[in-house]
């Protein structure tokens, strides 16, 4: 990552392990007290009912508004305190130290189970 690029701070992850696979993070907002979501979830259940090229991890951020294209995970990168998350549209950098080790541990094991067909370049450092 280049010394330039901001980080957004996330103040905890919620992670769900089911049918639905879902890693969100809670960036801080400019408002006290509010978050703003960055999710990803995929749903390897239901997945062979898609066309190939819509298959994979969903990603979506909660300011910027969805259209008709799924935004899908292209790589992440967990090095240290730092998560880097390039999708078919863009790239977002966030730093994950005040989350809790034993959440993270967690979100690693979600993050493999979500790649188990290599569908995005999967980097736990």
């Amino acid at each position: 990552m280049k010394a330039d690029e901001e980080l957004d701070v996330v103040s905890f992850v919620t992670l769900k392990d089911g049918d639905d696979l879902m890693l969100s993070f809670a960036i801080a907002d400019e408002e006290p007290g509010e978050v703003i979501s960055l999710t990803l979830v995929r749903t390897p259940k239901y997945e062979a009912l898609l066309p190939v090229d819509e298959r994979g991890v969903s990603v979506s951020h909660e300011s910027f508004p969805e259209d008709d294209d799924r935004d899908l995970l292209r790589r992440l990168t967990m090095t240290g305190p730092v998560v880097t998350i390039e999708t078919t549209r863009a790239k977002y950098n966030l730093d994950v130290s005040d989350v809790d080790r034993r959440e993270l541990r967690e979100a690693r094991r979600i993050l493999t189970k979500m790649n188990f067909d290599q569908c995005f370049i999967l980097e736990l450092g």
